[in-house]
Protein backbone atom coordinates (compact mmCIF):
# COMPACT_ATOMS: atom_id res chain seq x y z
CA UNK A 1 0.00 0.00 0.00
CA UNK A 2 1.26 3.33 -1.06
CA UNK A 3 -0.02 6.99 0.08
CA UNK A 4 -0.96 8.67 -3.18
CA UNK A 5 -1.07 12.15 -3.79
CA UNK A 6 -4.03 14.26 -3.43
CA UNK A 7 -4.65 16.49 -6.51
CA UNK A 8 -5.96 20.42 -5.34
CA UNK A 9 -8.25 22.29 -7.04
CA UNK A 10 -6.90 23.42 -11.00
CA UNK A 11 -6.16 20.41 -11.40
CA UNK A 12 -8.04 19.06 -14.88
CA UNK A 13 -8.84 15.81 -13.32
CA UNK A 14 -11.11 17.15 -10.82
CA UNK A 15 -13.35 18.29 -13.56
CA UNK A 16 -14.07 15.43 -15.11
CA UNK A 17 -16.56 12.41 -15.32
CA UNK A 18 -15.22 9.21 -14.60
CA UNK A 19 -15.39 5.80 -16.29
CA UNK A 20 -17.03 2.87 -14.57
CA UNK A 21 -15.21 -0.39 -13.56
CA UNK A 22 -15.90 -3.21 -15.77
CA UNK A 23 -12.82 -5.24 -14.07
CA UNK A 24 -12.62 -5.95 -10.37
CA UNK A 25 -8.98 -7.25 -9.57
CA UNK A 26 -5.63 -6.66 -8.14
CA UNK A 27 -5.61 -2.80 -10.15
CA UNK A 28 -8.66 -1.78 -8.30
CA UNK A 29 -7.33 -3.44 -4.99
CA UNK A 30 -4.44 -1.79 -4.84
CA UNK A 31 -6.17 1.52 -5.42
CA UNK A 32 -8.74 1.01 -2.68
CA UNK A 33 -5.92 0.64 -0.49
CA UNK A 34 -3.89 3.16 -1.35
CA UNK A 35 -6.92 5.14 -1.04
CA UNK A 36 -7.44 3.96 2.36
CA UNK A 37 -4.09 4.83 3.31
CA UNK A 38 -4.25 8.12 2.08
CA UNK A 39 -7.50 9.08 3.75
CA UNK A 40 -5.93 7.83 7.19
CA UNK A 41 -2.78 9.97 6.83
CA UNK A 42 -4.74 13.21 4.82
CA UNK A 43 -7.50 12.59 8.36
CA UNK A 44 -10.75 13.17 6.03
CA UNK A 45 -13.58 11.09 5.85
CA UNK A 46 -14.08 10.73 2.20
CA UNK A 47 -12.08 10.39 -0.72
CA UNK A 48 -12.75 9.79 -4.46
CA UNK A 49 -10.51 8.22 -7.13
CA UNK A 50 -10.35 11.20 -9.37
CA UNK A 51 -9.25 13.12 -6.20
CA UNK A 52 -5.74 10.92 -6.64
CA UNK A 53 -5.86 11.28 -10.21
CA UNK A 54 -7.67 8.06 -11.34
CA UNK A 55 -10.90 8.77 -13.65
CA UNK A 56 -12.86 5.69 -11.92
CA UNK A 57 -15.76 5.61 -10.22
CA UNK A 58 -14.80 4.15 -6.78
CA UNK A 59 -14.94 6.45 -3.60
CA UNK A 60 -13.64 5.48 -0.24
CA UNK A 61 -16.18 6.96 3.03
CA UNK A 62 -15.89 6.29 7.18
CA UNK A 63 -18.85 5.51 8.55
CA UNK A 64 -18.81 7.65 11.73
CA UNK A 65 -22.33 6.56 12.98
CA UNK A 66 -21.88 3.90 15.56
CA UNK A 67 -20.95 3.56 19.10
CA UNK A 68 -17.79 5.46 20.91
CA UNK A 69 -16.41 2.14 21.71
CA UNK A 70 -16.48 1.04 17.86
CA UNK A 71 -13.84 1.93 15.44
CA UNK A 72 -14.92 3.44 12.17
CA UNK A 73 -15.51 1.47 9.38
CA UNK A 74 -14.38 1.94 5.86
CA UNK A 75 -16.84 1.46 2.85
CA UNK A 76 -15.66 0.74 -0.97
CA UNK A 77 -18.00 1.81 -3.09
CA UNK A 78 -17.43 0.91 -6.60
CA UNK A 79 -19.55 2.58 -9.13
CA UNK A 80 -21.73 3.58 -7.10
CA UNK A 81 -25.06 5.46 -7.50
CA UNK A 82 -27.55 7.56 -5.14
CA UNK A 83 -30.60 5.47 -5.16
CA UNK A 84 -32.80 7.12 -2.54
CA UNK A 85 -32.40 10.45 -0.38
CA UNK A 86 -34.30 12.05 2.53
CA UNK A 87 -34.68 14.81 4.96
CA UNK A 88 -32.45 17.95 4.45
CA UNK A 89 -29.09 19.12 6.69
CA UNK A 90 -27.17 22.54 6.20
CA UNK A 91 -23.65 22.47 7.56
CA UNK A 92 -20.30 23.14 6.74
CA UNK A 93 -18.37 21.24 4.00
CA UNK A 94 -14.59 20.91 3.18
CA UNK A 95 -12.54 19.20 1.05
CA UNK A 96 -9.09 17.31 1.19
CA UNK A 97 -8.33 18.68 -3.00
CA UNK A 98 -9.43 22.25 -1.62
CA UNK A 99 -7.28 22.63 1.75
CA UNK A 100 -7.93 25.77 3.77
CA UNK A 101 -11.59 26.01 2.73
CA UNK A 102 -14.72 26.07 3.77
CA UNK A 103 -18.38 26.18 2.40
CA UNK A 104 -22.21 26.50 3.53
CA UNK A 105 -23.69 23.45 1.92
CA UNK A 106 -27.50 22.04 2.26
CA UNK A 107 -27.58 18.17 1.32
CA UNK A 108 -30.09 15.56 1.99
CA UNK A 109 -29.83 14.12 6.08
CA UNK A 110 -30.21 10.07 4.73
CA UNK A 111 -28.76 9.03 1.62
CA UNK A 112 -29.21 5.33 0.05
CA UNK A 113 -26.63 4.00 -2.62
CA UNK A 114 -26.23 1.10 -4.32
CA UNK A 115 -22.84 0.05 -5.37
CA UNK A 116 -20.53 -2.84 -5.80
CA UNK A 117 -17.52 -4.06 -3.58
CA UNK A 118 -14.00 -4.67 -4.64
CA UNK A 119 -15.02 -7.81 -6.24
CA UNK A 120 -17.98 -6.71 -7.82
CA UNK A 121 -20.38 -7.67 -6.14
CA UNK A 122 -23.69 -5.03 -5.54
CA UNK A 123 -24.70 -4.29 -2.07
CA UNK A 124 -27.17 -1.00 -1.05
CA UNK A 125 -26.43 0.49 2.04
CA UNK A 126 -27.79 3.73 4.01
CA UNK A 127 -26.38 6.11 5.50
CA UNK A 128 -27.12 9.29 7.33
CA UNK A 129 -25.73 12.77 8.88
CA UNK A 130 -22.14 12.98 7.97
CA UNK A 131 -22.27 9.88 6.07
CA UNK A 132 -25.12 10.67 3.98
CA UNK A 133 -23.20 14.21 3.46
CA UNK A 134 -19.88 12.02 2.07
CA UNK A 135 -21.92 10.15 -0.20
CA UNK A 136 -23.59 13.12 -2.00
CA UNK A 137 -19.72 14.86 -1.72
CA UNK A 138 -17.62 12.39 -3.15
CA UNK A 139 -20.23 10.82 -5.66
CA UNK A 140 -20.32 14.60 -6.89
CA UNK A 141 -16.38 14.30 -7.46
CA UNK A 142 -17.32 11.06 -9.83
CA UNK A 143 -19.09 13.51 -12.06
CA UNK A 144 -16.22 16.25 -12.02
CA UNK A 145 -18.42 18.58 -9.34
CA UNK A 146 -16.66 20.47 -6.40
CA UNK A 147 -18.61 21.30 -3.82
CA UNK A 148 -18.24 25.15 -4.09
CA UNK A 149 -20.45 24.90 -7.17
CA UNK A 150 -23.38 22.88 -4.30
CA UNK A 151 -22.32 25.89 -1.83
CA UNK A 152 -24.99 28.46 -0.56
CA UNK A 153 -21.65 30.73 0.62
CA UNK A 154 -17.98 29.92 0.99
CA UNK A 155 -17.03 30.87 4.58
CA UNK A 156 -14.46 33.98 4.43
CA UNK A 157 -10.82 33.79 6.07
CA UNK A 158 -12.19 35.61 9.29
CA UNK A 159 -15.58 32.83 9.95
CA UNK A 160 -12.83 29.95 8.87
CA UNK A 161 -10.20 31.28 11.82
CA UNK A 162 -13.15 31.79 14.18
CA UNK A 163 -14.82 28.21 13.28
CA UNK A 164 -11.09 26.71 13.95
CA UNK A 165 -11.28 28.23 16.97
CA UNK A 166 -14.59 26.83 18.19
CA UNK A 167 -13.53 23.59 17.07
CA UNK A 168 -10.61 23.81 19.67
CA UNK A 169 -12.60 24.88 22.22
Amino acid sequence: MAIRNILTVGEPALNKVCRPYMEFGPRLHELLDDMRETLIQADGVGLAAPQVGVLRRAVLVIETNHAEDEEDSFLELVNPEIIASSGEQTDTEGCLSLPGECGIVTRPMVVTVRAQDRDGNFFEYTGEGLTARCFCHELDHLDGVLYPQRAERMLSPEELEAYGEEDEA
